[in-house]
This record gives C-alpha cells, structure tokens and sequence, in this order.
C-alpha cells in the first residue's frame, strides 16, 4: 500500500525524524492559507500523487509570494500529470502539499528496503541525492553504498556511522545521521513498511539534516495490524478494479496485454503469464483468485477481468489442491452466463474433482474450450484470439 509525501512526513515525524513544516490542501484557498500559516518567505508547492518523477512534470514548484501560492495551486489541482512513473495517462492531482522553503546546502540520498537476498533490512545510501537511485546504479555505482541490519540484534551505532562516513559528513552532522538512521529503523519495523525512500535527505545551510522527501510503501500482508496507516488509503490513486478485487480477497493486478487470467496461486499465475507471452501474445492482467474461491468469488473475478476493454480472450488455469475443481468449474459457467460472455474462453483444470469440473462445463452448453495442460491451454486461447480478431 502506498501513501502520499504529506502522509509520509507526518508518520516520519511521529518517530522523531526532522521534517519540513507543510499542509496539505484541497483548493486554492487552503493552499493560501497553509501559507500564512507557515509564514514564508519562501514556499514550496507540490502536487501529491502516487508516482514519482513530479518536478520532471511540472508538479513542485518553489514560489515567493502568496500569490503565486495561489497560482500554483488554481494550476496544480485537477491537472493530470505526466511523470515517468505514471505512463502516458499520468494522474490526476487531487491534493497538493504546502511546504517551508529550505536552505539546501548538500543533497544526499537515503533509503530503507527488505532486501530479498538477504532476508534483511538493508540501507541504501548515497551522495548523488535528488537523482533516480537507478541512473546512479548504472553510471556510478561505486557512489552506492548497502548495509544490511541483523534482525537479531538490530539497529546499532556502527550502522549510522558506516552511512554518516559514506554520506561524507562530520561531526555534529554524522550524530545526526546516526539518530536519523536509528529513527527511520524504528519506523520501518514498527509500521510493517517494505520501501522507505528519502530523495532528497538534505543538508541544509545551518549544517542540519532534514528528509525533504519521503515515498513510503507498507507491507500489505501487514495491514491488519496497523489500523492507523489503513486510514491514510487515498482510493482516487488506485486501479478501480484493484479496489474492487480487493473487496473479495482476489489478487488482482492490470497489465497491458489482451488475454485475461485467472489462475489459483501466485506462482501458477506467473507461470501463466509466461507461457502466453511465450506463444506470441500478452497477458492482460495478474489474477490469483487464492486456494479458497467459491462460485460466487469466480463470477466476481471474471466482472472484473471483462471489466477491462482491453481483454479480447480468457485463460482459466486451476490446479486443485486445496481448490475444487467442481466449484471453479461451477463458477466458471455461472459467470459466462451472467456476463453473456463474448469472448473465447479456455479453462484448463487439473487436480481434486477434475473429472466433475470437466463434465460440468461439458454439459453447460457454453463454448468453453477446454484444455489438457498448460501448454494446450496457452496455445489454444492466443489461437482463439487471433482467429476472432
């Protein structure tokens, strides 16, 4: 799950980490008066959106008088803007952020992820702050530094002097790293985050550290247990049928292809994908309807991948374990039926109550091709697709 910059700082700052003062508003006139209250003289405005790159896009602009506030504001709200994170169709800005102008010295950058290859938390400094950590990766990457975190015996004094060292700072200022890195570990384990981005940490012209940026991700197998950042989901920023997956416990992602899935586990789903990009077509979207779908959770998981216009075909593959065969096969029929399908439709199942699912979509009357295995499947429906276009 992700949130905004403004949401971001306010969770950061519960944690003792320093921040620039900022509001949020909704209109024009809110963003004036965040201003006044903030007192200037100098004042950044910022377009909050779920994607980065937004100065590229002409989303943060730093102004000096009230009216200009206003006039970055009146432009900012209700434009769509384009980044590179967002793709051609950019978002549309619904909220900006109000934020104190800072006197930036230096500019570093900070982050925080569950490294995968070490099963830890690791941190990912560098002096190259205000550039996308990527580009530096590939032209400097010796300018890159990564210190992973034993979980057993967690954050220490080292970690942020290693990072202080590396960042090339001294003194007063490497104490404040160090309390910096020891804050921002806290945050990220008490609040299940899985990404924790500072671009840029700044240092500003009184020799203080302060995060001028911040994109958090949360875990969200972990949401449950953080009632708090749940409240902070800014539905206008997610995929309306991810939200609508999400009601019925359906895992569900869109994609850019032309052939709908709908798969029983997350591995099998990405297999799925594969082999259809392998036979020459793509696949239109990520579905996992989980190991404990009912008949009535398929016809939801079929709504939602005819909901995208995109969609010219549809590939069912089940393996039962857990999962019956019969019910998917139930399932699969009733939503045909409902939706008047008019698309080809390919199921292959194998596993618990094969043999029942089979003679179920035999006797449905509806033109489902069925399929052996998995190659049989994805050769069939980019067949069926071609041959209907």
């Amino acid at each position: 799950m992700n949130i905004h910059e403004y949401q971001a700082k306010q969770v950061l700052g519960l944690f003792g980490v320093p921040v620039p003062r900022g509001f949020v508003a909704f209109s024009a006139d809110e963003a004036v008066a965040a201003a006044e209250k903030l007192g200037g003289p100098v004042w950044v405005v910022k377009a909050q959106i779920h994607a980065g790159g937004r100065g590229k896009g002409g989303g943060v602009k730093v102004v000096k008088s009230i009216d200009e506030v206003r006039a970055e504001a009146t432009r900012m709200l209700g434009m769509t803007l384009v980044t590179h994170q967002t793709g051609p169709e950019g978002k549309e800005v619904g909220r900006i952020y109000i934020e104190e102008g800072s006197d930036i010295a230096r500019e570093l950058y900070l982050s925080a992820l569950v490294d995968r290859a070490t099963s830890r938390i690791s941190f990912i400094a560098s002096t190259e702050g205000g550039m996308d950590i990527e580009e530096v990766a590939e032209k400097t990457p010796e300018k890159i530094l990564t210190i992973s975190v034993d979980p057993a015996s967690g954050i220490s004094g080292h970690h942020g002097r290693q990072i202080a060292f590396a960042l090339g700072l001294e003194g007063e200022q490497a104490k404040q790293a160090s309390a910096l890195i020891a804050n921002l570990y806290q945050a990220f384990v008490e609040k299940d985050m899985s990404l924790l981005e500072i671009n840029p940490l700044v240092v500003t012209g009184a020799g203080d550290l302060i995060c001028l940026d911040a994109k958090v991700n949360f875990d969200s197998n972990a949401l449950y247990r953080q009632k708090d950042i749940v409240e902070l989901r800014d539905l206008a920023e997610e995929d309306p049928a991810e939200i609508e997956a999400s009601k019925y416990d359906l895992s569900y992602i869109k994609l850019d292809g032309k052939i709908g899935c709908m798969v029983n586990g997350a591995g099998l789903a990405m297999a799925t994908m594969d082999i259809i990009k392998l036979y020459g077509s793509e696949p239109a979207n990520f579905l996992d309807v989980g190991g404990g779908a009912t008949k009535e959770k398929v016809t939801e998981a079929f709504k939602i991948i005819l909901s995208d216009d995109n969609v010219e075909g549809i590939l069912v593959n089940i393996f039962g374990g857990i999962m019956r065969c019969d019910i998917i096969a139930e399932g699969v029929v009733a939503a045909a039926k409902e939706l008047s399908l008019d698309v080809p439709l390919v199921v292959r199942l194998e596993g618990t109550n094969v043999d029942e699912g089979k003679e179920i979509m035999a006797n449905s009357g509806l033109p489902i091709i069925a399929a052996d295995d998995l190659n049989d499947a994805a050769e069939k429906i980019v067949a069926a697709v071609k041959e209907a276009a």
